[in-house]
């Protein structure tokens, strides 16, 4: 087994490929739900019903996906290097699929906290959040989720996953939303670094990336081949 540490930062398009749409595909909306009266504090305080709604039928479709050929390549370099998973994702696709260290940006579908003590966190698994369920406080549960206007609370623990990456891995997202965005800019000069996007990357600058221009499962089994043959 390699020494190398792969950090992977996935977004979107890696559970788009298992049948879960994204904002970015969908023009402001998501389902038929606007995205700003579901997924922010403001659509909250204004209808916590719809907003719960939406969470559990996101959560009832992510209990319904499987894992694609991304997911699983993705958990088989584990058995050659240490990798570690950043995700913009709040679905468990990466987790299902085999990989063991998983941390995520903005969230878990399958856990709600108190509205009142965000440390306060409930696993549900694929269960709904209904008006009146209530965490051990007596406060409203919410999805434990990051809304928009909220703090990405793991930014700091994500960057100094991306400090100590030997290999940086990026897939399913275009980078253009911050604070994720800004965690390339953790990497330590001369860390090869790769993108697998079906589209031209939206980086500012390339230099020193190599990009894999397929989507995210045919992408990340060639990349994750190369990788094993150059460093086992």
């Amino acid at each position: 087994m390699s020494d190398k540490k792969i950090v992977v930062i996935s977004g979107a398009g890696i559970s788009a490929e298992s049948g879960l749409s994204t904002f970015r595909d969908s023009g402001g909306l998501w389902e038929g739900y606007n995205i700003e009266e579901v997924a922010s504090p403001q659509g909250w305080q204004k209808n916590p019903e719809k907003v719960l709604e939406f969470y559990n039928l996101r959560r009832k479709q992510a209990a319904e996906a499987q894992p694609n050929t991304a997911h699983k390549a993705l958990a088989d370099l584990e058995n050659s290097f240490e990798v570690i998973i950043v995700t913009q994702n709040v679905d468990d696709l990466h987790e299902r699929a085999g990989s063991n260290n998983v941390l995520h940006l903005h969230g878990e579908l399958r856990k709600a906290r108190s509205t009142k003590d965000e440390s306060r966190i409930l696993d549900i698994d694929a269960d709904p959040i209904e008006l009146g369920d209530l965490a051990e406080d007596g406060a409203q549960l919410r999805p434990h989720v990051v809304w928009f206007g909220e703090m990405v609370s793991m930014i700091e623990v994500a960057a100094k996953e991306v400090i100590e990456a030997d290999i940086l891995i990026v897939v399913g997202t275009s980078l253009v939303v911050y604070p994720a965005a800004g965690l390339i800019e953790y990497t330590k000069p001369n860390v090869p670094k790769y993108i697998i996007d079906p589209a031209e990357p939206q980086l500012y600058d390339m230099k020193g990336w190599v990009h894999y221009k397929e989507n995210a499962g045919t992408g990340v089994k060639k990349l994750a081949e190369k990788l094993k043959k150059e460093h086992s």
